[in-house]
This record gives structure tokens, C-alpha cells and sequence, in this order.
């Protein structure tokens, strides 16, 4: 896209709210995602650790627009300091800790696997479980603890830096006791 772009004259843009974690995924750095974008921007809450935040990386010549753009959309924010301090450490600390997210997604897909239900193979950090009720499902979980979005007729599970191996154990302990109840009933087993 960025090559088809460059062709036609047109500027890039490329949504890098998940790069590192793609990144990982695909065993390649940032870097060589990102190039030939005209513009990138990378979050630094997703899967880093920052409680807020996002970086706008641009060509010199973009600076005066980029700010520009950034105040008209709302990105003129005081006294961020402790915000940027949060970013630093994600960017320090956050990438090298993406790699337990990883194993971590893996190892819930297989837990679920052995209480009958089939997850899609998870890439990165998210598990994505496709299910007949899944709002019904993500009720009777949040009822156990355990907060899962609901997107598309799947749950989606997210690891992050925040949970470690129980929390693992605790979500599929959690799947376990819903799947003994009635909601056990509506999904049947492999599905």
C-alpha cells in the first residue's frame, strides 16, 4: 500500500497502535513495518504499559501541520509530564515483556482447547473465541471476574503486562465453572 501510494504521489499513513506487538509476531522489527509510511503512529498503552498515550512520527518538512492537526483534534494537553515519564518506560520496558504476553495468549488458547471449546490460534496477545452466545458468555464471566470484549460473534481475550501465569489459570478456571452451568448447555463441545 505504502509502494502504491508513493506511486500515485499520495502521502501514508500507518495505524502502529499494535506494532511491536506485530512486530514480535512476525519476528521483525518495528522499523521494517513501518518503512515507507509517510507518517506513523505508534500507541503506548497497547501492550507497553503506559497508562496513556501515543507517538506521531513524520518527515521534518510535516512538522508545522502535524502540530496543527494535533491542537484542532484535541492533542494540546498541559502538564504531561508524568504522561511522557509513563511513555519512556513503556518504550523501555514494554517491548522486551511483549514476548510472555505472547506465550501467555498461546497457553489460554490451549487451556480452552482442553475444555472443549476452539479458539483461533492466537498471533499475538489476543485470543479470539468464536461462540453461538458470546454476550451471554462474557456476563456469566464478568459474574466470575474475568472482563472479555465481545466483537464480531466472538469473545476476544487480551494478555497483557498486568496478569501473569495465574490470572491464566484463573480465566480458565472461571471458563471451566461457567461451562458446567447452563450456559455449558448452548455450546456444544469442539464448537
Amino acid at each position: 500500500m505504502a509502494e502504491l501510494a508513493r506511486e500515485k504521489g499520495l502521502p501514508s499513513h500507518l495505524d502502529g497502535a499494535r506494532l511491536f506487538n506485530a512486530a514480535l509476531a512476525l519476528g521483525t522489527e518495528p522499523a521494517r513495518l513501518a518503512r515507507g509510511f509517510t507518517t506513523l503512529m505508534v500507541s503506548l498503552s497497547k501492550g507497553l504499559g503506559a497508562p496513556v498515550g501515543s507517538l506521531l512520527l513524520f518527515p521534518k518538512g510535516l512538522a508545522k501541520e502535524a502540530r496543527r492537526y494535533r491542537k484542532l483534534l484535541g492533542g494540546g494537553m498541559r502538564q504531561v509530564g508524568v504522561l511522557a515519564a509513563a511513555g519512556l518506560v513503556a518504550l523501555e520496558e514494554g517491548p522486551p515483556l511483549l514476548a510472555q504476553d505472547h506465550a501467555r495468549a498461546k497457553a489460554l488458547a490451549e487451556g480452552l482447547k482442553r475444555l472443549g471449546l476452539s479458539p483461533e490460534e492466537p498471533e499475538t496477545n489476543m485470543v479470539y473465541l468464536p461462540h453461538p452466545h458470546p454476550e451471554a458468555l462474557a456476563q456469566a464471566l464478568k459474574a466470575q471476574g474475568v472482563l472479555v470484549g465481545v466483537l464480531k460473534g466472538r469473545i476476544r481475550l487480551v494478555t497483557h503486562r498486568d496478569l501473569d501465569d495465574s490470572a491464566v489459570e484463573g480465566a480458565l478456571a472461571a471458563f471451566q465453572r461457567v461451562l458446567e452451568g447452563p450456559l455449558g448447555q448452548l455450546h456444544p463441545k469442539g464448537g
